[in-house]
């Protein structure tokens, strides 16, 4: 069997601000296969975008990473030298598509001299003592935008950010982030600024390129709907931690925590058309005063004295399905059904 593209064991990571400790990530471990979609979900403040953030090592400064490794292709990348992460790793080998495309694109340059700035860095370092000239760069910016499916490329590279939609900014994104270099992308809530018609386009798109080049793909959403089209395996986090983890079909047809119930009763269907969707009681607790025991206990339907006093670790439940749920762990396969 194979080595897995990408191993994340037992990450753990701190933001210090001031006098509080807030554990935004809490022994996270799971693994990414070559060429796999694994997508990421949960509530807003669980702890998605963090884990991209880390991987990649672009967090702020007030984030400390405790323990814990990031194997890619066998490497540790926190081991790595800010050197190498720039040189090898950071878009080289691993990309990031963010969630706003014109918070990441420059305002006051073209298209093309965005495009060509990074292709001629990936030049730089993939192929030394390359002699390829503006022009070349340039055609690869057209190529790229060709393949993701903007009209009329050779006019619209010399446009301005502010002259594309959202859709098109993004597609602009992609087309920057994906080539025959990249072995993972990150993808953080890349559509959630776009109507759902384009919303749907742009991971149709992500989807294809990705398949094209062999990219295995860390997809952070909210939206579960999304990832039961794309995603091979789902992972479900919930205040820094992992909750849930399997193949989609598994997850969403036979749900072993609570949480993850609760976030598929909360999808519009066929079966609860005319009916009130399910709302989660309660927000998400602040990281730095969890409460006792199971983090989601304070909103669970379910929650039994034990959940309230002990911290259920992270099991296989079934082959290849992890659940962090003491209640299903004790008495076997539950179903979780909330209304």
């Amino acid at each position: 069997m194979s080595e897995p593209l990408l191993e994340v064991s037992n990450l753990t990571l701190d933001y210090n601000l001031g006098n509080r400790k807030m554990r935004a990530l809490d022994r996270i471990s799971f693994t990414l296969d070559k060429g796999q979609v694994l997508g990421v979900a949960g509530e807003s403040g669980c702890g998605k975008s963090t884990l991209g953030l880390a991987i990649l090592r672009l967090l702020p400064r007030v984030a400390e990473i405790r323990r814990g490794e990031v194997l890619f292709n066998g490497a540790n990348l926190l081991k790595l030298s800010e050197e190498q992460m720039e040189q090898e790793i950071r878009g080289q080998k691993i990309t990031m598509i963010f969630q706003v495309p014109q918070n990441a694109l420059n305002p006051v340059f073209k298209i093309e001299t965005q495009m060509t700035d990074i292709l001629r860095v990936q030049d730089k370092y993939q192929n030394p003592g390359s002699r390829k000239r503006r022009k070349d760069f340039r055609q690869q910016a057209i190529e790229r935008l060709e393949l993701t499916g903007i009209a009329d490329p050779q006019a619209r590279v010399s446009n301005y950010p502010f002259e594309f939609s959202g859709g098109m900014k993004q597609r602009v994104m992609i087309g920057m982030a994906l080539s025959s270099g990249t072995s993972l992308l990150l993808a953080d809530e890349a559509t959630t600024a776009l109507d759902v018609t384009i919303e749907a386009q742009i991971n149709r798109l992500i989807t294809r390129l990705a398949a094209e080049y062999g990219t295995s793909i860390l997809y952070v959403t909210h939206n579960l709907g999304v990832l039961s089209e794309m995603a091979d395996r789902i992972m479900i986090m919930y205040a820094g931690r992992i909750f849930e983890m399997g193949e989609t079909q598994n997850v969403f047809g036979s749900p072993r925590h609570p949480y993850s119930a609760a976030l598929l009763e909360s999808l519009p269907s066929r079966q609860s058309k005319g009916k009130r969707l399910l709302s989660i009681p309660g927000f998400v607790p602040p990281l730095d005063r969890l409460p006792s025991g199971c983090s989601f206990h304070p909103r669970c339907a379910f929650a039994e004295e034990m959940c309230r006093q002990k911290v259920p670790p992270l099991t296989e439940v079934a082959d290849g399905h992890w659940s962090a749920c003491l209640l299903d762990q004790k008495r076997g396969r539950q179903k979780w059904q909330w209304t």
